[in-house]
């Protein structure tokens, strides 16, 4: 069925970015180029306003053989710019759409796709093998990093241009559906990655602004909690209750000094009040140390011992 040019000039209008009319053309790979850059990045689909005349005629038949000039295309610089342009876009897409997969895999694939891809728009190819191996072999050389998207794409380029070729003439063309198929399959393995980012994105999003009253809240409190800290700190406000009776002392540890209070005086644990009188007695006559001058120091030790010991046991009693 022949083209119009007319309907052509309408697809342009209304779906240009999603190259509508070059799907109406038969030309596959730019209308998946435009699906995937919006139009080559909306300079694109204004460029195509003052070629669709020459588009038209050639999906018509008219004047296609004579506008190759040899076996193999000549060099385009138009054409090179958007190889290197979308061979990094694609990288970059890659590298932040597919951050679990290694990126020695994941961006020099990418890149090498896409130089493949502008090198299929229109009545030329390339040879895809050399691309993707001259992308591999450029990200192999920088590790995968992220910065290697641009060497790799321009190595695929040079591949892509060494290995330019016409597209062969009088080959079938699919049908509508099936084009559709594949052109659908190509945008969806693009834009998951992406559409999986973002919903990532969103969910942390999400959790910030569930977050956002607590935090509201706790900033409101501040300053009357600022303010209790404050008080408390001058003795205007009850903070931890004094402790009756002088410092005190933790029951464990008061326990321990009257088990070693026992242990001085050499009675049993739980010994009656008259019997620690009576040791008491006892061994400060044997250890004074006006009776010890010639151990008089280790006599004061023991007197002190002895002191401090029956100060332990009989003072709560008095």
């Amino acid at each position: 069925m022949a083209k119009r040019l007319l309907v052509a000039y309408g697809l342009w209008a209304l779906g240009g970015p999603l190259g509508l009319h070059h799907l109406y053309l038969g030309r596959d790979s730019h209308a998946l180029l435009w699906m995937l850059t919006l139009g080559g990045f909306g300079a694109g689909w204004l460029w195509d306003f003052w070629h669709l005349p020459g588009w038209v005629a050639a999906a018509n038949g008219a004047g296609a053989p004579g506008e190759r000039g040899g076996t193999v295309p000549a060099l385009s610089p138009l054409r090179l710019a958007g190889q290197v342009t979308v061979g990094t876009y694609f990288g970059l897409v890659a590298a932040l759409g597919l951050p679990w997969v290694p990126a020695l895999l994941a961006q020099p694939l990418a890149v090498g796709l896409g130089v493949q891809l502008v090198s299929s728009v229109g009545d030329q190819t390339a040879e895809a093998p050399g691309v993707l191996a001259a992308a591999f072999l450029a990200s192999l050389l920088f590790q995968g990093r992220v910065l290697a998207v641009l060497p790799a794409s321009l190595a695929a380029c040079v591949a892509a241009q060494r290995h330019r070729r016409y597209k062969p003439r009088g080959a079938p063309r699919p049908r509508l559906a099936a084009r559709l198929y594949h052109l659908g399959l190509a945008c969806l393995a693009f834009a998951a990655p992406l559409a999986y980012r973002g919903l990532c994105g969103a969910a942390g999003v999400l959790g910030t602004l569930l977050a956002l009253p607590r935090a509201a809240t706790e900033l409101l409190l501040l300053p009357l909690r600022a303010g209790g800290l404050l008080a408390e700190g001058l003795g205007l406000a009850g903070g931890a209750p004094a402790r009756e009776g002088g410092t005190g002392f933790d029951p464990r540890s008061g326990s321990e000094r009257q088990q070693r209070a026992y242990e001085v005086l050499g009675l049993p644990a739980g010994s009656a009040a008259e019997d620690v009188h009576r040791s008491y007695r006892e061994l400060v006559k044997l250890w004074h140390p006006d009776h010890n001058r010639h151990r008089a120091e280790e006599a004061e030790r023991r007197f002190i011992e002895l002191q401090e010991a029956y100060e332990e046991l009989a003072g709560p009693r008095r």
